[in-house]
């Protein structure tokens, strides 16, 4: 039998004076009550209620059991209700997990501002190159890119991650500019070692036609500012997520290398432990991040 139930019904008996009244606010039947309050009585071997035509009174034992439960189940609802109003706000410890270069560049200023929009939370950031086990590792919510695995995380799409090719106006002064995808075998390659495929480029060409180049380089680095670097420094051309080159490109210091044609996008998502009972911090974090991955979010 469950006891607090059995409080509950109790005191809802002697509040209403009704078996059948109580039953009502508990969804059930009259003779279910009757039941659980006649259970309660034959385990403490009193007697709580008299019952006759007109309805129930206390007895004295009764009365003190009733002052008992009735505290019991108002302090249990003022538990339940702080539970619930902490989970439906933005409070508490938020700890959020990504990738270095992502992370560092993107979430850190965004995690920033919603920190200072939501002061009652605060924020442990992780970041990790490296598949993370989010309930392992106590992560509320990570920042991911790439296509989700089915998994019985909860999920939610932020945008779309661009890539761009570039490489420094020195470098295409002093071995030409590409013209075509296929002269990308004759040039420097910088590599990103983090993605697979790293040595073959996909792209399309500006006809949508399919382009597969096998490409090599001097420098291979799991580290996107080092390609970047290398690649302002004129070592090569490099292809990288258009987040980490778009200062670079604003500033000049590399162009952007076919620009016609088109490269892999990867899916932006935030993924959570459970897409059920999602706290409100993580709830609240997930609905700031919506709509800050839309059309040209890499250059605000």
């Amino acid at each position: 039998m469950d006891r607090l139930l059995a409080m509950e019904m109790f005191v809802r008996v002697v509040e209403t004076g009704s078996f059948s009244k109580a039953a009502r606010e508990f969804n059930t039947t009259q003779p279910t009550v009757t039941k659980q309050v006649a259970a309660t009585e034959a385990r403490l071997k009193v007697r709580l209620l008299n019952r006759n035509t007109r309805g129930v009174s206390l007895t004295e034992s009764g009365a003190l059991y009733y002052e008992k439960c009735k505290s019991i189940v108002r302090e249990t609802e003022e538990a339940e209700s702080v539970v619930r109003r902490r989970e439906s706000q933005a409070q508490g410890l938020l700890r959020v997990g990504t990738s270095v270069a992502f992370g560092r560049r993107v979430v850190v200023p965004l995690a920033l501002e919603y920190m200072a929009r939501n002061p009652q939370v605060q924020v442990d950031l992780s970041f990790e190159d490296r598949y993370v086990d989010l309930i392992a590792q106590g992560i509320d919510v990570a920042v991911r890119m790439g296509k989700l695995a089915d998994s019985s995380l909860g999920a939610r799409f932020l945008g779309m991650n661009p890539w761009v090719m570039v490489a420094a106006p020195g470098y295409l002064k002093k071995h030409g500019t590409p013209k075509r995808a296929q002269d990308l075998s004759a040039h420097v390659a910088l590599i990103y070692s983090s993605v697979v495929g790293d040595d073959v480029w996909r792209m399309h060409t500006p006809k949508g036609e399919p382009v597969t180049v096998p490409v090599t380089g001097r420098l291979r680095s799991n580290n996107l500012s080092a390609v970047l670097a290398a690649a302002r420094e004129g070592l090569g051309i490099a292809l990288m997520p258009r987040y980490v080159a778009s200062d670079s490109l604003a500033a000049g210091k590399v162009v952007e290398v076919l620009p016609g044609h088109a490269l892999p996008e990867q899916e932006i998502h935030a993924v959570f432990p459970s897409p059920k009972l999602v706290p409100g911090k993580v709830s609240s974090f997930v609905a700031f991040l919506q709509g800050r991955f839309g059309e040209g979010w890499w250059e605000r």
